[in-house]
């Protein structure tokens, strides 16, 4: 048995339908790509206003600001007698302008000094320390300290040769501070 042929105007419709889909289909994107070209050309305009709006403000502002400084030198020309200084006005020296003072007055406070430390001199590397309140160098504790832990240490006494924690042991307890009380 032999199949049956679809019709053909079965055909022609189906053919229809899909070159209608196409057309729809084309239509569809390329209104898509119009309306985002569109809408890049609106983002592009709002920041060209944004921008514009900016610089408005900066120009208010500019205008503003020189308006008040025409307005703040009218009253300082009028009211207060200011002006621009003059090249006459201008000091070259200290000296200069010491000359423009006055003698100071006979109830008048000292003036005040500024101390200054004059530099130590060093020994060796890390230069001699002395202790603000013994007045001791830091050779003389360290060799003290080593005087008094004696021979139990395995040291020989008066050769400074103390460790850092028979130094720290030693700044520290009772004795240590028998020493700043004299």
């Amino acid at each position: 048995m032999a199949s049956k042929a679809p019709p053909v105007g079965s055909r022609l419709r189906h053919i229809g339908w899909a070159a209608a889909l196409g057309c729809a289909l084309a239509g569809f994107l390329g209104l898509t790509f119009h309306v985002n070209a569109i809408k890049s050309e609106v983002r592009l305009v709002e920041r060209k206003i944004i921008a514009l709006q900016r610089e408005k403000l900066m120009l208010e502002t500019e205008f503003q600001t020189r308006a008040s400084q025409h307005q703040l030198s009218k009253w300082n020309r009028l009211e207060f007698g200011y002006g621009a200084p003059r090249a006459d006005q201008y000091l070259e020296s200290e000296r200069q302008l010491a000359s423009l003072g006055s003698p100071r007055g006979l109830n008048a406070p000292e003036p005040i000094r500024v101390a200054r430390a004059e530099p130590v001199e060093e020994e060796s590397m890390f230069g001699e320390w002395v202790s603000p309140l013994t007045g001791s160098s830091l050779a003389d504790e360290t060799r003290d300290a080593a005087d008094k832990a004696g021979p139990e240490t395995g040291r020989e006494p008066g050769r400074g040769g103390v460790s850092l924690a028979q130094r720290l042991a030693a700044g520290t307890g009772p004795a240590a501070g028998a020493e700043f009380r004299q």
